[in-house]
């Protein structure tokens, strides 16, 4: 296999790993379709304040095996009145709006990010609309207690976080004369909001309580999701013993989902690209996971049960659920809960990918350019493969210096192949010559290359990240193609440098391949095009030199005999 089979073999490689993801990371299309189809009315919570069917959630047995009584969740205190009031907030991060009908969360706008369509607009992570359902809900399960469906009151429709205040408490009461009230702390420069359910036993008689938190969300990709490297939409759930999760909408669907599942560790969110809504549930206390599809073929839910406890007569008790709702930040993520930072989706080669990143950041901490920390990223993997890619570069050299003597054998030979290949072993062998030689370089570039591209492509901190010039957004295509073609160009320069395949056919294709290649890069993020554009570089200073060494030395021998 020499260096032009190898090109093509790394092409294939590509090819079939992004066939691969896109099929793994299916987003259900048809589904999608579906719900953009229904007409408002007929998503729930479009036109209504019911964005979920009238059955709410129950805990197990495994949960509640140690109750005295069984526990039975009852109908709203008080139903919902059809639209309900919307509570504005704004805090430092967020512009939200809760719902009076269940107290829900049905927007939440990030102010330090901008929309993947539109920059200059806020990106919004939680909606409910006639095309887009994703929200927050809670609520009590018990005789006489309110759950999502129930109504609220509020001293305020608007609430903002007062320059200095550290905290924005958001408190609703339940309509009714119930004594329980739901409450909404957001805090300064955190993407973590407390959801706490308090409530007050107005019965003669000892009460088994628990809280409910779930997310309610359709199926469709996040805006500007490409088709040509699609990424995760789903649930994802972390236990200490099985570790992380991914549970597909389809198999929620399909009843495949090994839910619910108890335990006193770990968490549960709805992930997509770049972002997470997570519970957070207290470590050490009694939890539930659960998943379910809550309207079919387009609403699912993922949530959390915790206990309450048995309240007695007169008695009060509070329940808090922190709720992450932001960028999946890494290290922010690593300390809220144990496996969250494994939100950040680096595929299969994580391994590779997360220390990756890790020597990207520390770069970017000392240039403050990620464009630049890509450049001398590039040239750290450049000095580390330098004597593997040395010794792969003089075999690459060698082949070229005896391409004249390869084509004679195929001047001899003509078309009897088998006679060819013999001779041209029997030449290698003489010249000691590696055919296999050039291939490291490229093989050992591979896993290298597919975890950079997910780390390019999975890491918030590169999403509307600037280089220069008109490269704006590092994680998004070069909108002027410019990078890809300089990539083609440097490709060129690269097969110019290689001995020319003795075959015909596979010599129209190498003179082919750049362009097809450069084409095929129009699609990948800037800042991988960049990094593959500046090994490029490096590798064609560091072949040119060994090629001139290695002539240099040849042609005074030649002089000489």
């Amino acid at each position: 296999m020499d260096s032009q089979r190898l090109i093509l073999f790394f092409v294939f490689t590509m090819s079939v790993f992004l066939l691969f993801e896109s099929w793994q990371r299916d987003q259900r299309p048809a589904q999608t379709a579906a719900v953009a189809a229904k007409s408002p009315a007929a998503i729930p919570g479009a036109a209504t304040d019911k964005s979920d069917s009238n059955v709410l959630p129950t805990p197990s047995p495994a949960l509640t095996q140690n109750l005295a009584t069984p526990v039975t969740p009852a109908a709203p205190v008080v139903a919902t009145p059809d639209g309900g009031q919307v509570i504005k907030i704004e805090t430092d991060l967020y512009r939200a709006e809760i719902s009076t009908s269940g107290g829900d969360l049905i927007s939440l706008e990030l102010l330090k990010h901008g929309s993947t369509l539109d920059p200059k607009k806020n990106f919004v992570l939680f909606a409910r609309s006639k095309d887009h359902v994703y929200i927050a809900q809670s609520g009590l399960i018990g005789a006489g207690l309110p759950n999502h469906q129930s109504a609220y009151t509020t001293p305020a429709m608007k609430y903002r976080l007062a320059d200095g205040a550290a905290e924005l408490e958001v408190r609703l009461e339940a309509a009714g004369g119930v004594k329980a009230a739901k409450i909404y702390r957001f805090r300064r420069n955190s993407y973590v909001i407390d959801i706490s359910h308090e409530f007050v036993n107005a019965g003669a008689a000892p009460v088994e309580a628990f809280a409910y938190f779930q997310l309610v969300r359709d199926s469709k990709a996040p805006e500007g999701d490409s088709k040509m490297v699609p990424t995760y939409t789903g649930v994802a759930v972390y236990t200490e013993k099985e570790k992380f999760q991914k549970v597909d909408f389809g198999d929620i669907e399909k009843g495949k989902v090994p839910y619910p599942k108890s335990g006193t560790d770990g968490w549960i969110g709805m992930l997509q690209h770049y972002f997470l809504g997570a519970w957070l549930p207290k470590p050490g206390a009694p939890r539930e996971f659960y998943t379910r599809e809550v309207q079919q073929g387009l609403l699912y839910a993922a949530g959390t049960i915790v206990p309450a406890g048995s309240v007695a007569p007169g008695a009060s008790a509070t329940v808090t659920m922190p709720l992450y709702a932001g960028p999946q930040e890494q290290e922010k993520l690593a300390a809220l809960a144990p496996g969250l930072e494994l939100a950040v989706d680096y595929g299969w080669l994580t391994v590779i990918a997360a220390p990756l990143f890790w020597v990207l950041q520390w770069i970017h901490g000392w240039t403050g350019n990620w464009g630049v920390a890509i450049i001398i990223l590039t040239i750290m993997i450049k000095l580390l493969f330098y004597p593997l890619s040395q010794a792969s570069y003089r075999s690459m050299a060698k082949m070229r210096v005896v391409a004249p003597k390869m084509q004679r054998l195929k001047d001899q030979y003509g078309n009897d192949r088998q006679r060819m290949q013999q001779a041209m072993m029997e030449l290698y062998k003489t010249e000691k010559i590696n055919p296999l030689g050039g291939c490291l370089p490229v093989l050992v570039q591979i896993p290298v290359f597919i975890a950079l591209y997910w780390a390019l492509l999975g890491s918030v901190e590169m999403r509307q990240a600037p280089f220069a010039l008109w490269i704006t957004d590092l994680s998004t295509p070069d909108p002027w193609y410019i990078l890809p073609i300089l990539m083609g160009a440097t490709m060129i320069i690269q097969t110019r440098l290689n001995p020319e395949p003795p075959d015909p056919v596979q010599a129209k294709i190498m003179k082919v391949m750049p362009v097809a290649f450069s084409i095929f890069f129009f699609f990948f993020p800037a800042g991988l095009v960049l990094y593959w554009l500046v090994n490029n570089i490096l590798s064609i200073a560091q072949q040119w030199h060994i090629n001139k060494s290695l002539e240099s030395t040849i042609k005074p021998a030649k002089h000489k005999a």
